[in-house]
């Protein structure tokens, strides 16, 4: 399969890119899709290494909000699940905050990575009963959703964006993360990484998340809350992995974020600074 060792790390760097980072954050999207901005962390583009089967498999922990706009969080684990064939993979759509799906990468080149994905929510993103003040406002169910993404990567810098819509027919909306993040390796197998994210919400989105309507108005006893479409959050993200050996890998990712505009004014919002940690370990075969 392998004819030097130059070739067998390029593939071990190609299955880190494509199983290992873009699975970890987007199984925690349930809790909070803004979450799935800061912490998309795929990285360079590689082209597909071979045409065999290529699996992931572990587990995280993450401490994150409770619901989008919490002050409390809660602390779940998570299994890390995925796979790949070419340019074909199952999982995590890599950088655009679907949980759980399937997709194609449609460009791979030394610097572009483009691709297409759907999937859907592995629970809901809100539920009625995560605090008080949601009494009368109702569950999210979670949807089908369809994404677009795209990465471009030069030496240490990557920049990557995402569409991501309802395509479940549950009027979400979509929206739309830009993202920058910096990489610096300070010894052998240590990757630390950093960089800033902005999140644009449409108003069907917003309304999802941070409106009230007049039936949820007449159940609960606050007042119709109708939020615009617009920048929904911006944030940080800083993270480390470490390769232990061919095999086995480690990493950590903690991402503050902050509600902006209509999403941070909704009086669904308890704080508007939302702060994530999750740690994982994952084995590829």
């Amino acid at each position: 399969m392998f004819t030097d060792s130059n070739a067998f790390r390029k593939t071990c760097m190609t299955l880190r890119q494509r199983l290992f980072h873009p699975m970890i954050p987007t199984l925690l999207t349930g809790a909070l899709a803004l979450l799935s901005a800061t912490l998309a962390v795929a990285e360079e583009p590689a082209a597909p290494a071979d045409d065999d089967w290529q699996f992931t498999a572990g587990l995280g922990v993450g401490s994150i909000p409770k619901y989008p706009g919490s002050a409390e969080h809660k602390l779940r684990a998570f299994p890390v699940l995925a796979a790949s064939h070419g340019r074909y993979f199952i999982g995590g759509v890599p950088g655009a905050g679907v949980p759980a799906g399937i997709g194609a990468f449609i460009i791979t080149d030394p610097h572009w990575r483009v691709g297409l994905g759907i999937g859907g929510d592995l629970e809901k993103p809100r539920k009625e009963s995560d605090a008080d003040r949601l009494r009368g406002l109702g569950d999210i169910d979670g949807t089908a959703l369809g994404a677009v993404f795209a990465s471009y990567s030069d030496g240490w810098f990557t920049a990557r964006g995402n569409v991501v819509g309802d395509i479940g027919g549950k009027h979400q909306g979509g929206r739309l993360s830009f993202d920058l993040e910096g990489k610096y390796s300070p010894a052998p197998g240590l990757m630390l990484s950093a960089g800033p994210g902005v999140t644009w919400a449409s108003r069907s989105a917003m309304q999802t998340c941070f409106g009230i309507d007049g039936q949820q108005a007449a159940r609960s006893g606050r007042a119709v809350y109708t939020p615009r479409s617009g920048i929904e959050s911006v944030g940080f993200t800083v993270g480390a992995d470490y390769q232990i050996d061919k095999q086995w890998g480690i990493g950590t990712r903690m991402s503050t974020r902050r509600l902006q505009r209509d999403a941070a004014d909704s009086p669904i919002t308890e704080k508007k600074s939302q702060n994530s940690a999750v740690v994982f370990t994952a084995y590829r075969f």
